[in-house]
């Protein structure tokens, strides 16, 4: 088994851990920890902390220190160096938006399994190429949704895929129930104002609604 085939299988257990993978933006780095247990006691194991935020590292760093049950990745990546930074702070995977070659060429190198980027079926095909079977469809909902992903169920079957972008609790079981997705990712499990509130309680009822999807 190859680099990329081994680094495949990791991605695929950890996307199979929840149908719902959330999608984070911490601003205040005392938010991590208690935000990434609330989930964790959900039912919500997989969590993809984005580059959005100055703190974004350290709340990474900080969940893979101190939340058992946590599998923390993160998001946003664009460059080799985020990459790189990322494995050092404890994320066990890494999604980006797209792809570049450079940042394919990083990934490689990497010990850290790519969850990349695509919208269209081209793209797919080249990741593919590269032993890539399990990708992000990005922005989702606004490249055709669910009945995009059927499409391509059956002249790609070997792709399973985590589309993230404009899916809610109520239109997430469109795409769970197709063959070809893994699960989706999700940012209303972690809402800016519960974030804001400290209202964990709130984040953890979220997320057990989440886990109960499949």
């Amino acid at each position: 088994m190859n680099s990329t085939d081994h680094k495949q299988t990791v991605l695929a257990e950890i996307l199979a851990l929840a149908p719902v993978v959330p999608v984070v933006i911490v601003d205040e780095l005392a938010h991590a920890v208690p935000m990434a247990r609330a989930l964790v006691a959900g039912g919500i194991r997989s969590i993809e902390v984005t580059l959005r935020t100055p703190v974004a590292l350290d709340a990474i760093r900080a969940i893979a220190a101190e939340v058992e049950g946590a599998v923390v990745g993160v998001g946003t990546v664009l460059d080799a160096a985020q990459l790189e930074a990322a494995r050092q702070a404890g994320a066990r995977f890494a999604v980006s938006p797209g792809v570049s070659p450079k940042l394919l060429d990083a990934a490689d190198a990497s010990a850290l399994p790519l969850l990349p980027g695509v919208a269209t079926a081209g793209e797919a095909m080249s990741l593919l190429e590269r032993g890539y079977k399990h990708l992000k469809l990005f922005p989702a909902v606004p490249v055709g949704g669910a009945k995009l992903l059927a499409a391509w169920a059956s002249p790609l079957p070997q792709i399973r895929f985590c589309p993230t972008g404009g899916i809610s609790l109520a239109s997430a079981p469109d795409f769970l129930a197709l063959p070809n997705v893994a699960c989706v990712g999700g940012s209303w499990l972690t809402p800016k104002d519960k974030l804001q509130a400290g209202d964990w309680a709130g984040i953890e009822l979220l997320a057990r609604e989440a886990a109960a999807l499949r």
